[in-house]
């Protein structure tokens, strides 16, 4: 499949993009890969190991006369966010991605892409492939679980890479090049709600918001775009005069997506029907006028259901879950003050569910400073406290502090003159870049991150333009070839 990849500029990039494209790999499932990997190494004579964690590192000898020069280690994730529209059965564990070109833009039929982080892997695979190349020692690492946990570099062994810069391909802007990036947590919350038989006269609805477009919880936070548990969230609270009770909640599949769709079941008397359904009607046109111009799509629904569940939460839970949700922290929380239009604080409520009584949430809060995350987790805990729930911070990683006058960064802006006609602008990126990890490991490393330009990474809107992907090859292979000629160092 996709078999019109490989005949792509640069060819050497794209064939191994088909190879990702073709090997299901989402976030826990990259064992297929990295065996798949290991098998290519092998037939190109270079050496492969795995650290503790099972992240993978394949290395090549500096070009002979280059034994001296600067190592260098190309640093990608190999799992990507698998989400699919709901109305396209998808197998993220089985299924390839299927690709297609419109207009200058490569994008997936109906799933993410995979360019996240799959065009930075498949350039670090191609450059080991290259003969042509002249370059010093070169080690590639591929890290495990980034989307989901950040696993794979939160685990790497210390001491295991020899390098002394690196390059992190993870990055989604044309032109610029990425010198920090927010920190971030996991806040997950737990609760075991009392439920009761509806009343005599109930019946059943099921509300859903659907058609929103999604995106990256980090890099899109700021657009203004629905937040579909957030949304949803409000339509029931409108509701509640109409006393219903929230039978189950499903919304978003991941913390790191803004959730596109959100669907709830909810009990209430039979009388209140054609006022609640008048009601929606009105709310539909509310938010719809909100999201205008950004969300299109949107659309809110209501069904009745024939069966009456046995089961909902009580009218008292009921109130407080939806009170706590619709005031829980959720999108920008405050702009930087020392860095023009940059998120500094974020949190994203990415998933939420409730099944007979067990209520779960898991939240992504982001922020340029540790405070802001210990902040904004503290926040939560205090909040669902007060429902009687249990919050935990999970995979918790830093931020990594910009250093704006590094040599890496001097040499990367001289070759993006001298190439490409002008000078990158240098950018701390609200989102999660493994490099703020990698650093806390190995504090010596110099290190930039850079990519092609990807839109509408974490959902199925996903898409790199062609074009970007040229540029970003010509940069990453003429980089390489100057720090080859640099001096000797060591690292400090």
């Amino acid at each position: 499949m996709n078999e019109h990849l490989e005949h792509l500029t640069p060819p050497l990039l794209w064939r191994h993009f088909r190879t990702l494209c073709n090997t299901p790999r989402p976030s826990g499932h990259e064992a297929r890969l990295v065996s798949l990997l290991e098998r290519w190494a092998e037939r190109q004579g270079l050496a492969h190991d795995r650290d503790g964690f099972g992240n993978l590192r394949i290395r090549k000898p500096a070009s002979p006369g280059k034994e001296g020069a600067p190592g260098v280690i190309l640093q990608g994730h190999l799992d990507m966010v698998a989400q699919a529209n709901a109305d396209h059965p998808h197998d993220f564990t089985s299924d390839p991605i299927e690709t297609y070109v419109k207009e200058g833009w490569l994008h997936a039929r109906h799933t993410t892409l995979g360019a996240d982080n799959g065009l930075g892997v498949a350039a670090a695979l191609a450059i080991l492939e290259d003969e042509q190349l002249v370059h010093g020692p070169l080690e590639a690492l591929f890290t495990l679980e980034e989307e989901t946990s950040m696993a794979g570099a939160l685990h790497l062994d210390e001491g295991w890479l020899e390098g002394n810069v690196l390059l992190n391909l993870d990055s989604e802007e044309q032109g610029e090049v990425f010198i920090g990036c927010a920190g971030g947590a996991d806040i997950v919350v737990e609760a075991q709600l009392p439920t009761a038989p509806p009343e005599a006269d109930a019946i059943a609805l099921q509300v859903a918001v659907t058609g929103l477009v999604g995106g990256h919880s980090g890099m899109d936070i700021h657009l203004g775009r629905g937040n579909a548990n957030r949304l949803l969230v409000r339509v029931l609270r409108a509701l509640e005069t109409y006393d219903i009770r929230l039978v189950d909640y499903r919304g978003g599949t991941l913390r790191n997506v803004i959730p596109r769709e959100a669907f709830a079941t909810l009990v209430l008397p039979a009388d209140e029907l054609a006022a609640a359904e008048r009601r929606v009607s009105e709310i539909e046109q509310e938010l719809r006028a909100e999201l205008s111009g950004v969300d299109e799509g949107f659309r809110l629904a209501v069904s009745r259901l024939q069966a009456v569940p046995d089961e909902a939460l009580n009218a008292h839970a009921s109130r407080m879950l939806l009170a706590a949700l619709n005031v829980a922290p959720c999108g920008v929380e405050r702009m930087s003050t020392s860095l023009p239009d940059i998120v500094e604080t974020s949190s994203n409520l990415g998933v939420v569910s409730v099944e007979e009584g067990r209520f779960y949430l898991c939240a992504l809060v982001r922020s340029l400073r540790d405070s802001g995350v210990r902040d904004l987790a503290d926040r939560f805990q205090g909040l669902f406290e007060l429902i009687g729930a249990r919050t935990r911070v999970e995979h918790a990683y830093p931020g990594w502090n910009p250093v704006p006058d590094s040599a890496l960064l001097q040499r990367f802006q001289r070759l993006h003159v001298q190439l490409l006609g002008s000078k990158p602008a240098v950018k701390v990126i609200h989102a999660g870049l493994e490099c703020g990890i990698l650093a806390g490991k190995y504090p010596d490393l110099e290190m930039i991150s850079f990519g092609p330009l990807i839109r509408g990474a974490h959902s199925p809107d996903e898409r790199v333009e062609l074009s970007s992907v040229e540029e970003f090859w010509q940069l990453l292979r003429a980089l390489i070839e100057d720090l080859a000629d640099a001096e000797p160092s060591a690292r400090r």
